[in-house]
């Protein structure tokens, strides 16, 4: 059987989909491609078998799913696609509106545990699609994630604060922030053990090969982006995709201040495939 397998359609997984693609595993997997949001319901409601989940996500179905080593979206200080933009200093965000964009629960708690623990302010959030110009009609500020959240990078917007929030919780942790995993359902990796080991060995594998040809991986995608290889190769070597003890580490310490301020109900376990 072939395995269904999520895939995240943000740049930040090219480097995975494009060892996938080179090694030849597509022809070994049922690929679907979506948000990290949508891919997690579709994992959840056994649409897919194996797919990257939300971390947040994660804590909240941790029963029903088992997660795959060595692999995730990470960063160690920056990550530079996920911002807070702002009309005002951050610290004058209390009372104002926060407009949160509806393609990351992660960021969103990660950002509220920032302006809470570290800044002390409790601003009013709603969510809507990532439109920054949109965002900002109704908001003081806005936050973005993926490509959106590149552009800001990329292009600083004039007379507006940008805020890397993995900056942010470094600064406020001195951790490493783990924003996706990958997971199996449980009730799959009971049934099919090897073939989910299979699915892992090729992700990490794939990412391996890319890393290790990230300059190509960058050029490659330039064609097809916005943004210049030299720009991508920089964003692809700053984000992290392992998911070692410090990795862990820090996706506890999320949790813990998740949970501490009310937004999951409890600090999940961390239960992994054996490999």
């Amino acid at each position: 059987m072939r395995p269904r397998v999520g895939h995240i359609g943000f740049i930040n997984c090219l480097p995975l989909y494009y060892g996938l693609v080179k090694n030849g595993v597509l022809w070994d997997v049922e690929l679907t491609k979506d948000t990290a949001r949508e891919l997690s319901r579709h994992l959840l409601e056994c649409r897919l078998d194996i797919a990257p989940v939300p971390s947040i996500e994660y804590s909240r179905h941790w029963r029903e799913l088992i997660l795959l080593p060595n692999l995730s979206i990470s960063c160690d200080g920056p990550v530079t696609s996920i911002f807070l933009v702002s009309k005002v200093p951050i610290n004058d965000l209390h009372d104002r509106k926060i407009a949160l964009t509806n393609t990351s629960r992660t960021s969103q708690v990660l950002l509220k545990i920032i302006l809470e623990d570290k800044y002390h302010i409790a601003p009013t959030y709603f969510e809507c699609p990532p439109n920054l110009d949109a965002m900002l009609l109704e908001a003081d500020a806005a936050l973005l994630i993926g490509d959106a959240a590149l552009n800001i990078h990329y292009q600083p917007p004039t007379g507006l604060y940008a805020y890397d929030l993995g900056s942010e919780w470094k600064d406020l942790t001195g951790c490493k922030m783990v924003f996706a995993v990958w997971a199996a359902r449980q009730s799959f990796a009971r049934e099919n053990p090897e073939l989910v080991r299979e699915v892992q060995h090729a992700f990490e594998a794939s990412m391996s090969y890319s890393m290790s040809r990230i300059e190509q991986v960058a050029k490659a995608a330039a064609r097809w982006e916005a943004f210049d290889a030299d720009f991508l190769q920089a964003y692809f070597t700053t984000l992290q995709f392992g998911f070692d003890a410090e990795h862990q580490k820090g996706l506890k310490e999320y949790y813990r201040r998740a949970q501490a301020l009310g937004h999951i109900d409890e600090v999940p376990q961390l239960t992994f495939l054996e490999v």
